[in-house]
């Protein structure tokens, strides 16, 4: 019977999917077929996997070839195949045994000469394989450590075709590949200390919320007034990520291709920082067949910072409202509808107006119209800033303020240990419970889960009452207050602390 099956992967979105790989071989005209739902860039693989075949040394079938990738319902997509599709007919052709195919995936790209090239998404893939009983995996040589990130994989690195040859038909035995250790692997580190930012202590208390609770966070001054030194140093204070938020982030940037040979686990949390000019598809991801994640899934349980924020376009800003709710993005093709992770705190910074020249809150030096400042920040709708936790106005340090606070505010390391006990104890509250932060508790479940008293959070209902908050804000505020107990060692949160969270979230408020 010259009939074969291999096993191979698609990754759609971040996810992994089981792809059967069946090689026949019949008597007829000498062709091969496709066939399964291919894209373009698997109709290209049929010259990729004859040339790599006869450059490896071996004699490519004079035979008609059917190729079929199973389920054929599932679009296909990349060149993570060719391995699978190579392997297949040879096995079809007795070239290698076909024992040897039953508890291995074959994932890679083939070079003519026959060299197995890297691919994006082997973590996805290989937590596929492993969750489908499959631990033998073969892959990229390039590859390999970040297989080796999956608990109960057993990688087998490949670095040509004649090798993946010799090791099916038991003539050689896979070197062992050892998981990377965290130390090893970890991604740069803060860009500059929190104690540098001087004159704002205001400033400096919103980031240190934001950070304990996982609040977005909006920052509105003149230039100088410390908005992005805060915002950069913002990933700084908050802890390593644990390992399955670590392999989630990390399954995302292997997708994009931004995972780099000698760092395969992303354990510190992602910063990104785009220019105003990004579209909406760079931010939410974008493709027609092949769909890749935007910069908001690359931030996934990190940091996503939009410095300029007027300056970015509406329909760019607005994209974000839905993944600051619920934590992923979907993007609907023709094909297929894909979901990406894209739980991110949003940080945005914005000058008072165009001309960038208003001291103070009386906008003293500006010379733009109260028409021309009314459209610069509308611009950040409504909604958008509805759901934005803090809301801080900063404004320029006067030199006074600068001697005096030099070398006197709290350090990076300092402000991240506080952060660090402050989730530690919203984390044992938290078990039990899907959610990890305050910031993603919704309001309902907050006030059933742990209801305060009247007395607590009277503040709070009166200036929803006056109308200064909406019923979105005020679960805002309540997330806040809890964080404020966190970072204060409080079981639960008083006046004082709802007090400090409505002054975080109305800028100029008073009871």
């Amino acid at each position: 019977m010259a009939l074969a099956r291999a096993r191979a992967v698609a990754v759609v979105g971040v996810e992994g999917h089981i792809v059967e790989v069946e090689a026949d071989l019949a008597d007829g005209l000498p062709r091969l077929t496709l066939i399964g739902l291919p894209d373009a860039a698997l109709h290209e693989s049929r010259d990729r996997i004859r040339a790599a075949i006869v450059n490896s040394g071996q004699r490519w079938p004079d035979r008609r070839i059917t190729l079929g990738l199973f389920p054929a319902t599932l679009p296909k997509s990349g060149s993570g195949f060719d391995l699978a599709m190579a392997v297949a007919i040879l096995t079809a052709a007795g070239v290698v045994p076909r024992a040897a195919l039953l508890r291995r995936v074959l994932i890679g790209e083939l070079a003519l000469d026959g060299r197995v090239r890297g691919v994006r998404g082997v973590l996805p893939a290989v937590l596929r394989a492993v969750a489908a009983g499959v631990e033998r995996v073969v892959v990229p040589a390039g590859n390999a450590a970040e297989a080796a990130l999956v608990p109960g994989a057993v990688v087998e690195p490949a670095v040509d075709l004649i090798s993946v040859l010799a090791l099916l038909r038991g003539e050689i035995a896979a070197e062992p590949v050892a998981a990377p250790t965290t130390e090893a692997a970890s991604t740069d580190g803060q860009a500059g200390d929190l104690a540098d930012v001087a004159g704002q202590s205001r400033g400096r208390l919103a980031v240190e919320v934001a950070a304990a609770g996982g609040h977005h966070l909006f920052m509105q001054g003149p230039p100088g007034s410390g908005k992005t030194m805060l915002a950069d140093r913002l990933p700084g204070l908050l802890p390593n990520l644990g390992t399955e938020a670590a392999l989630e982030v990390t399954a995302v940037h292997s997708v994009a291709g931004l995972l780099p040979a000698d760092c395969p686990l992303v354990t510190r949390p992602p910063y990104r920082s785009p220019h105003h000019s990004a579209t909406p598809a760079a931010l939410v991801g974008a493709g027609s067949t092949v769909i890749r994640p935007g910069l908001a899934s690359q931030a996934h349980r990190g940091i996503l910072f939009l410095d300029e924020a007027p300056e970015f376009t509406r329909q760019s800003l607005d994209a974000l409202r839905q993944p600051l709710e619920s934590g992923e993005i979907e993007i609907a093709r023709a094909r297929a509808t894909t979901r990406f992770p894209a739980r991110f705190q949003l940080v945005l910074a914005a000058n008072p107006c165009p001309c960038s020249k208003a001291r103070g809150p009386r906008a003293v030096g500006c010379e733009c119209p109260s028409l021309v400042r009314r459209r610069y920040l509308a611009r950040l709708s409504g909604p958008l800033l509805d759901r934005i936790d803090i809301q801080v106005a900063l404004s320029a340090p006067s030199r006074a303020e600068l001697r005096a606070d030099r070398g006197q505010g709290d350090s990076s390391a300092v402000v991240a240990a506080r952060v660090a006990a402050a989730q530690d104890a919203t984390r044992v509250r938290l078990a039990g419970t899907p959610w990890r932060l305050n910031a993603e508790v919704p309001g309902p479940a907050m006030r059933r889960l742990w209801p305060l008293p009247a007395r607590a959070t009277a503040v709070a209902e009166r200036a929803f009452e006056r109308g200064l908050l909406t019923a979105r804000g005020l679960d805002r505020v309540l997330r806040l207050a809890w964080t404020f107990a966190d970072l204060a060692g409080r079981g639960t949160p008083g006046p004082e602390q709802f007090g400090a969270a409505l002054d975080l979230r109305l800028p100029g408020w008073s009871a």
